[in-house]
């Protein structure tokens, strides 16, 4: 290394200390090698425009329609012993001591929304089926036990239907009018957590794609086991989308979530209903 290198590099560094040294990297100064953060006036946000607002009015005008699900399905348990008793010999010999089938209850939970007055229930179908109860729990206290419930597993979506009187009702966008980078929001009920609602951005809008050659909404707002069925709305409070899986090698969030388009989901709505 020649000497003018040597004296060129420790020029360079020194340079550095003084600048990060100044603040003019960090934001912050500093007055005998203590940083000095700087006292902002509390009148200066008042200032500032406050770009969540879209965020909160939308999230207020969908939350009321958006329904906790309480799912009980009735479960067989297999018996250790049940392919021994099954066997010819042993019916014959050991009839009376052959074991009943044991059956319990599961619970599971889900999200949904609701569309209609009628008290019409958007869901995914995984989240029902099998179901030997419903329950729908909205955010004004009301628990609703479904009437009747419908699927299309090859969409996975299910309509449930509850009856009551002053239901809230979600308003409906149109999913063929979407751009990618539009902001949106999922609502739900994730673990258990009711009411959650988080935002991100219309990642890809695919059309006939995958094996199956389906239409879906690709987005990364946070999607987690228990948002399933639940609304994806755009700042208007608009519901475009069904929330119905994400794509995950390790069971959580990883930002790549999939809704499906509402204006299919409305044309399923239909055929279901009309059986």
């Amino acid at each position: 290394m020649s000497v003018r290198s040597a004296v060129s590099g420790i020029a360079f560094g020194l340079f550095t200390i003084v600048i990060y040294a100044s603040g003019v990297v960090t934001g912050r100064a500093s007055v005998g090698g203590r940083a000095v953060i700087q006292k902002v006036d509390p009148a200066v946000f008042d200032r500032i425009e406050d770009n969540s607002k879209p965020f909160v009015v939308a999230a207020k005008a969908v939350e009321p329609a958006v329904a906790h699900l309480i799912v009980t399905r009735v479960v067989r348990y297999r018996d250790p012993y049940e392919e021994f008793f099954s066997d010819e010999f042993a019916q014959r010999y050991f009839r009376r001591r052959m074991p009943q089938p044991r059956v319990g209850k599961e619970t599971s939970m889900g999200s949904g929304v609701i569309i209609r007055e009628d008290g019409t229930i958007l869901t995914n179908a995984h989240v029902v089926k099998g179901a030997s109860e419903i329950l729908a729990k909205l955010p004004d206290g009301r628990t609703f036990k479904a009437t009747s419930f419908g699927l299309d597993e090859e969409v996975d979506l299910a309509v449930v239907k509850i009856e009551g009187k002053d239901l809230p009702v979600a308003a409906m966008g149109d999913s063929d009018t979407l751009e990618v980078g539009q902001w949106v929001l999922a609502i739900g009920n994730p673990f258990g957590l009711e009411h959650t609602v988080t935002a991100g951005v219309i990642s890809a809008v695919r059309k006939h794609a995958g094996a199956n050659k389906e239409d879906f909404i690709q987005t990364d707002a946070a999607i987690n086991p228990g948002n399933s069925g639940g609304p994806l709305i755009d700042l208007r409070g608009r519901v475009i989308g069904i929330n119905t899986s994400i794509y995950s090698k390790s069971g959580g969030y990883q930002g790549i979530g999939f809704a499906l388009p509402i204006n299919l989901a409305k044309k399923i709505t239909e055929n279901l209903q009309k059986k």
